[in-house]
């Protein structure tokens, strides 16, 4: 093994620089790569591997993992290896397994969840091992005196700690519940003392139930394994607290036991906030006194204590939680006062009758006696004596330290802080929650327990909330949105502090003050600053009820910042800032050294704008007005300061601190795009102090409990038999084969099975009047009902005899799984659609809506989506349907994104009625014209309803009884002459098509008659609804009535909803049905608002409809900060986690996007996903792309000049060889015809889609030959777009990065319809485990490009033709892609003679990029790394102008080649991305990016020549 030690070393030492990458040439290179190859790796033929040997196991252990000094590198090269699924599990067996192999075991899968990868399906291969290897963890976290083999060392200890807890989390999976379930059951009672035992069973009657069963079916002979298991948790907290209190107050501690301790908070933490796990364990929990002992532990005193302190806060919060452990109910306020009256009453019995010394305590009204300074009064004179005759009484502690319970304390500090503890007042959440201010201040600010740095690794835990699978309240569910919501926003504004902070270069001036050496875009200096107004108090309260503060501030800056400054919105959230900085004048900031001390920042608080003041000091309102105009640059601004926080810091003032509000000197606002916070946070705030009606359907299923499929339709009680389907058949053999599993019956002959389709379900149970018991009536139907569907074909009433009045019809073939996705949406009840790329989402969508808007004319629906884009694509395609448009209303700003002249915001629509309604009042005009009749009548709808009544009705029913009397006749021409000279509107139809009575049958003749009143009569039901717009005079009463009366179809943005949310309700708004679209990339907490922006009626909710439609193997919502993203999972969307409970999903499994062997890439991902016939028949998909041998193909990308990815800033990721070749591909693309249009170029990097848009830029971004491409952006920014052709840059060469995440993966591969070609290093990423189902078919296609130059595009050859080897041209490497461009372009220029370009533009590839032969050569001179330097642009200047500028400098110049950095530039539209890569590889400000180009050249690859 001295050779493997040697490797190690090697590895250790390229590896310092960050523990957390794997490069592809240290594997390649590593022992444990030359193991794998040797015992497990897939990528060796399975005849050549050595067969299984233990040592190798117990080696790698011993070596690699537990005594290297990098372990957390070389535990990533084991997993990456596939180590536990080729090696380790497959030959785990419990009898023969070493203490190695299963900690071997434990790394590799603690490793996994922190990469966040799969897991439990690897122990699904071999389930009936599992129980074993479960029972093996828990021996080794407790080993008894008899136990064999040697005891876990603290590190370890950790370990096992970390993978109970992911078992305990993982209680959806089957393997981990059995095992877990059987800890925390009633049985682990029995580790209770006996009279505390006999307590508990006497408050719960039902469990005294319960036990005596459990007693009586043992019969005393219980396991010595069984009683181990109910025992273990209480074992498992006794050896925690006997190495936490081993901890002495001064002294060094090992920084593992730290780890331990805090690793065993964070599981008890976890047991605590689950219902399942909580409901026994708590008072096991109790009785051991863990949060006594251990708040009174000299680790909470120490400097290195104080994560442990924050997660006992933590555990303190959950142990004591507003909750009924019995039923799961949540208790009120008053019933938590009540329990805690109980415990207080219980003491003060047991002083009275044990104590006359305590007998004024004993008499004493609660409220007097039950604070901590009171209780420490009465009790703090007692003995240990006393004080352990107290607790016993109370069941607190044994009487005596006797086996078993000799592990108890019964010292005076103990016994003292245990009945004070436990009996003092409680503050109430909810108290606490109003009074804590929604501003962060500096002290979580820059808590990194808190709000952890970007650079979060996963090793350790911190003192965050989680969002499982379940929660145990709905105010536990709101209260964990809250606080990570808070903390999120908390994460985003430091950034923003520290980017404007350290742009203004605060200096300490000679005087001491402050003085600023640069400036900020978001930021200024405050002239003066002053509280003008402290309102008093509201009753019950502390807080003043407002404070309000002038800010002034000095606008020398540019025009455009100083009209942003001027433009500050009322409500926009600010910053006050004080800096009191030490640093002299000249001092640079460094951003690699901490932010604080380079800076001296002091404080920090938010402030809320009410308005600009006049120059009469009073507030400029917003309004339809223009704003006066302000002389000079002096502007002051009132704000709204947070009331709680200014309570706060008085107090603080009077304890002696400082004056905050006398010393801020910088004010800085943020962009309104991500500065809703506050809004969002008060929403969850007003939320949580409002009783939350969810509908009782969906309370259980959100909490996480009950039965997951109990909201499904098919199991509510008011499921409809018959539904209307509307427009959704094309014809009858599209309804035949929509619902596969019934029998179609229907009693029309074939000539009228034509849509629209009512169809009756008769394996839907009738409703019955008489009360039977719900089981017999639910036994008796299923048994009685069969699989039909009855069939009622029916005709549209026609609406008018103009060709304008036919309704307009769906043309789309819905799939089986389609239909039955729209038919679960018409039905009460939530409905999950799981939508794989291309599979028809939006349509599905529409056409519920669509059909709810027809089934139920009175029923009101609300659309939700995440983005303006796809609520955009959803009204275009509602707008082509039967839907009338005056019951459209968008909410939110985006609307002026559609595609259409029609404005469907509150104010486009106030003003669409307006004018329809004056176009109606027209059309009574000429009626009353048309009828001879006088007066002013179509003056306002109110005299056109009278005018309806009085003269249309009663000329209408005359009419009807003229037409009865020929209604006998036989002659056609009898009915044309009654109808013709009869029909008292006919002059008003002169326009429609002539004649206007045609027919066979007296009832043809009646229709057209009935279908011209209707005409008539829908005037004037429009009119009646518009009359409330005449009585309403403000078009804010107006859009108010629109929003709550006449819109139908509502749409607006999760973040409009979680914004305007208190608004809505006090509107009144109301709603029946829930359609949200792209679920799964919406946070849980905006998931959940739109449920309730309604107030309930008469106590309940009532929403009947929850459609989601969304795919959770796509990207979840975007979360910056990797702690709160990974570690508490907040990228979890609702939808992911109903669907990870079991909720019954439709899973849309026909995809009309990509090609057949595109999609083969993908669809492994997803249950089932088929082709719809047109992938098959249309030519598009039939014919090959022209140029390529292969529609799809994975290009290996080699090091170019020895340089892979760069990174010129941490996480800003660029790779110059792919950002070339895939240019160059673009280029070629675009020679051989195909439009600019229908490419997409994409990439997993930030960094890199700026270089790719420079090279563009440079290379013919400005050429009319080649141009730009339809856009060049992110994997992440592109998910729900799709385009032809799409070009992928993988950048990554060293490790494969966030790609790892599956979900990542498969946006890429779904983003082509036709042709796609992947560029990276085929290496790296065919050996990822996660990527191989996808990596196994790119491979097996050749990894060099495969061109065939001579065709053009379009072309007609088959994608299944065979094509002739010799016409293949195989391109090496970027630089002879680069040539094969060049000399294309070249012949190119030769055919167009005539318009033949500046010479300038031949210099685009003149020098063409060549691999150096030596490496020295490779390297610039520092002559030429000074040019490099000089020559970096500003980014600001139009790309036009600057590469002419640069074309007429190169034309100067000689042709020697200088390799010049690629400037990284930023538009403004770039700006405004929530870029992804922030979370997994955080990418920094491209301006630094361009700055460290510039000086250190050596970090970016030598590029090509820029001129």
């Amino acid at each position: 093994m001295k050779q493997k030690r040697k490797h190690s070393n090697h590895v250790e030492d390229i590896g310092k620089q960050n523990p957390h990458t794997v490069t592809v040439s240290q594997i390649s290179a590593d022992i444990i790569w030359q193991l794998a190859a040797q015992y497990w790796s897939p990528e060796t033929q399975i005849e050549e591997l050595l067969p299984y040997n233990a040592n190798i196991i117990d080696d790698i252990y011993c070596r690699e993992i537990l005594d290297h000094k990098t372990a957390t590198r070389r535990i990533m090269m084991l997993e990456f290896s596939q180590y536990l699924e080729k090696y380790l599990w497959p030959n785990y067996k419990r009898e023969t397994a070493t203490h190695a192999h299963l900690m071997s075991i434990v790394a590799m899968v603690n490793e996994k969840f922190r990469e966040r990868v799969e897991v439990w399906p690897i122990f699904e291969t071999k389930p009936e091992e599992y129980p074993a290897f479960f029972r093996h963890v828990l021996e080794t976290c407790l080993p008894g005196n008899d136990s064999k083999g040697r005891h876990a060392t603290m590190r370890e200890k950790t370990a096992l700690i970390v993978f109970l807890n992911h078992c305990f989390n993982s209680m959806e999976i089957e393997l981990c519940r059995e095992q877990a379930k059987r800890l925390v059951s009633l049985s682990m009672w029995s580790c209770l003392q006996p009279k505390r035992l006999e307590q508990e069973l006497r408050e719960v009657p039902e469990w005294r139930k319960f036990w005596r069963r459990l007693q009586k079916k043992e019969k005393g002979n219980v396991k010595a394994e069984v009683e181990w298991e109910r025992h273990f948790l209480q074992n498992l907290i006794i050896q925690f607290l006997s190495i936490l209190e081993a901890i002495s107050l001064e002294g060094d501690v090992q920084p593992s036991i730290v780890a331990y301790c805090e690793r065993f908070l964070e599981f008890i933490i976890d047991l605590e906030a689950l219902l399942p796990t909580r409901r026994f364990f708590n008072t096991v929990l109790d009785d051991t006194h863990l949060l006594v002992r251990a708040q009174i532990c000299n680790l909470v005193q120490r400097e290195d204590g104080k994560l442990f302190g924050q997660l006992l806060d933590m555990l303190k919060f959950y142990t004591r939680f507003e909750i009924s452990d019995v039923t799961g109910d949540s208790l009120t306020d008053h019933q938590m006062t009540q329990l805690h009256y109980k415990k207080i009453t219980s003491l003060q019995r047991a002083a009275f009758a044990k104590f006359p010394d305590l007998r004024l305590f004993a008499l004493s009204n609660v409220a007097s006696v039950d604070t901590r300074e009171s209780l420490q009064r009465h009790f703090g004179a007692l003995n240990a004596t006393a004080l352990k005759e107290i607790a016993s009484f109370l069941n607190l502690v044994p009487e005596s330290l006797e086996t078993p319970f000799q592990w108890h304390r019964l010292d005076d500090e103990f016994l003292k802080e245990l009945l004070i503890t436990r009996h003092e007042r409680r503050c109430s959440q909810l108290e606490a929650l109003n009074e804590m201010p929604l501003y962060p201040t500096e002290d979580i600010i820059w808590d990194e327990n808190i709000v952890p740095s970007e650079y979060f690794s996963g090793d350790g835990c911190l003192a965050l909330p989680k969002l499982n699978l379940q929660f145990l309240t709905l105010h536990d569910y709101l209260l964990r949105n809250f606080n990570l919501f808070r903390l999120e926003s908390t994460y985003e504004i430091r950034q923003d502090i520290e980017d404007a902070v350290s742009r203004m270069l605060p200096w300490q001036s000679e005087d001491g003050d402050v003085v600023f050496g640069g400036w900020a875009r978001m930021a200024l200096p405050i002239a003066s600053f002053a509280v003008v107004e402290v309102t008093k108090p509201h009753i019950g309260e502390r807080k003043p009820s407002r404070v309000r503060a002038d800010v002034s501030v000095t606008l020398s800056v540019r025009k455009e910042i100083k009209e942003e400054w001027e433009n500050l919105r009322k409500h926009d959230v600010c910053f006050l800032i004080t800096v009191k900085p030490t640093k002299p004048y000249g001092t640079k900031y460094n951003p690699r050294e901490p932010f604080i001390p380079q800076t001296g920042l002091v404080y920090v608080r938010g402030c809320e704008v009410e308005g600009m003041l006049d120059v009469n000091g009073r507030v400029i309102e917003d309004g339809p007005e223009p704003r006066p105009h302000l002389p000079g640059e002096q502007r002051t601004y009132r704000v709204w300061l947070d009331s709680n926080q200014y309570r706060l810091d008085m107090d603080s003032l009077q304890d002696g601190s400082d004056d905050v509000y006398e010393s801020f000197n910088i004010i800085m606002r943020r962009k309104p795009k991500e500065n809703n916070f506050k809004a969002v946070l008060e929403t969850i705030r007003h939320l949580m102090n409002t009783e939350c009606v969810v509908p009782p359907w969906l309370h259980d299923l959100l909490l996480g409990y009950g039965d997951p499929g109990a909201a499904h339709y098919s199991n509510m009680p008011n499921v409809e038999r018959s539904l209307d389907f509307n427009d959704t058949f094309l014809d009858f053999d599209h309804l035949k084969n929509s619902f596969p599993g019934y029998e179609i019956k229907c009693d029309d002959p074939d000539e009228k099975r034509v849509p629209p389709f009512r169809l009756v379900f008769e394996d839907v149970p009738e409703e019955r009047s008489d009360e039977v018991a719900e089981e017999q009536k639910d036994a008796e139907m299923k048994s009685a009902l069969e699989k039909a569907i009855i069939v009622k074909p029916y005709v549209y009433e026609s609406r008018g005899p103009y060709v304008a009045n036919k309704p307009k019809q769906n043309s789309v073939r819905f799939t089986p799984t389609q239909l039955e996705a729209i038919r679960a949406g018409m039905q009460p009840g939530l409905t999950l659609v799981v939508g794989p790329p291309g599979t028809g989402k939006t349509d599905v969508a529409v056409q519920i809506i669509s059909n709810l808007y027809h089934n139920h004319p009175n029923q009101r629906t609300l659309i939700v989506t995440h983005s303006n884009q796809a609520l955009n694509q959803l009204f275009e395609k509602i707008m082509a349907l039967d839907i009338d448009e005056r019951h459209l209303l968008r909410l939110g700003h985006g609307e002026e994104a559609l595609e259409t002249e029609k404005d469907f915001s509150r104010y486009g629509r106030v003003n669409y009625v307006l004018t329809q309604r004056l176009q109606l009042l027209k059309k009574v005009q000429k009626l009353q014209e048309s009828l001879n009749v006088l007066g002013d009548n179509a003056y306002t709808c109110e005299t056109a309803g009278y005018f309806y009544l009085y003269n249309v009705v009663a000329r209408w029913e005359k009419f009807l009884t003229q037409a009865a009397v020929v209604a006998d006749a036989t002659d056609p021409a009898t009915w044309r002459t009654v109808f013709e000279r009869e029909f008292p509107f006919t002059r008003f139809f002169a326009d429609a098509l002539q004649p206007l009575f045609k027919g066979e049958t007296y009832d043809e003749y009646m229709e057209i008659a009935k279908s011209c009143f209707r005409y008539i009569t829908h005037i004037f039901t429009e009119l009646e609804e518009f009359r409330a717009f005449e009585l309403l005079r403000t078009g804010l009463d107006r859009s108010k009535y629109l929003l709550v009366k006449e819109a139908k179809i509502i749409a607006m943005t999760c973040t409009h909803a979680a914004l305007k949310r208190k608004e809505l309700v006090n509107l009144g708004f109301r709603y029946d049905n829930i359609l949200m679209e792209e679920s799964a990339q919406i946070l849980e907490i905006e998931t959940f608002i739109p449920l309730l922006l309604q107030d309930p009626l008469d106590g309940y909710n009532r929403l009947k409809r929850w459609i989601m439609i969304g795919d959770h193997h796509q990207l979840p919502p975007v979360i910056k900060n990797m702690a709160f993203q990974k570690y508490s999972n907040m990228e979890q969307s609702l939808f992911t986690r109903l669907v990870r409970l079991g909720v019954p999903t439709v899973d849309l499994d026909g995809q009309g996007r990509a090609r057949s062997s595109i999609c083969s890439l993908y669809k492994w991902r997803y249950k089932k996903l088929d082709d719809l016939t047109h992938i098959l028949e249309r030519n598009e998909y039939r014919n090959a792309n022209a140029g390529f041998v292969h529609d799809y193909q994975l290009i290996n990308v080699e090091d170019f000049n020895g340089v892979g990815e760069t990174e010129p800033n941490p996480f800003f990721y660029q790779n110059l060889a792919e950002a070339e070749y895939v240019v160059a591909v673009y280029m070629y693309m675009r020679l051989l015809g195909y439009p600019a249009e229908k490419i997409s170029i994409l990439t997993t990097y930030n960094g890199q889609k700026h270089l790719i848009r420079d090279v563009i830029d440079v290379r013919c971004g400005n050429n009319p030959l080649i141009g730009w491409p339809h856009k060049v952006t992110t994997v992440d920014k592109y998910q729900g777009q799709q385009n032809d052709y799409i070009l992928i840059s993988l950048v990554r060469t060293k490790a494969v990065g966030h790609l790892r995440d599956v979900r990542r993966l498969v946006v890429a591969m779904s983003r082509a319809r036709l042709g796609l070609y992947i560029f990276g290093r085929v290496a790296l990423f065919k050996n990822c485990f996660e990527l191989q189902q996808t990596f196994k078919l790119l491979t097996q296609r050749p990894q060099r490009l495969q061109l065939l130059t001579e065709e053009t595009y379009p072309v007609d050859r088959l994608t299944n033709e065979n094509v002739d080897e010799q016409r293949i041209c195989v391109v090496n490497n970027m630089t002879q892609m680069a040539e094969k461009v060049f000399e294309m372009y070249m012949k190119r220029m030769e055919e167009l003679k005539d318009k033949l370009p500046a010479e300038s533009d031949l210099q685009m590839y003149a020098h063409i990029p060549q691999e150096d032969e030596d490496e020295n050569e490779a390297e610039p001179s520092a002559d030429e790394a000074v040019g490099n330097a000089n020559q970096t642009v500003d980014s600001s200047e139009p790309p036009a102008k600057r590469v002419a500028k640069e074309n007429k400098k190169a034309s100067k110049e000689a042709a020697k080649f200088i390799p010049t950095p690629i400037v990284n530039e930023i538009n403004a539209e770039d700006e405004q991305e929530p870029d992804r890569e922030k979370q997994t590889d955080t990418a920094v400000g491209a301006a630094q990016a361009v700055e460290e180009a510039a000086t250190e050249t050596e970090v970016a690859a030598d590029p090509p020549a820029t001129d």
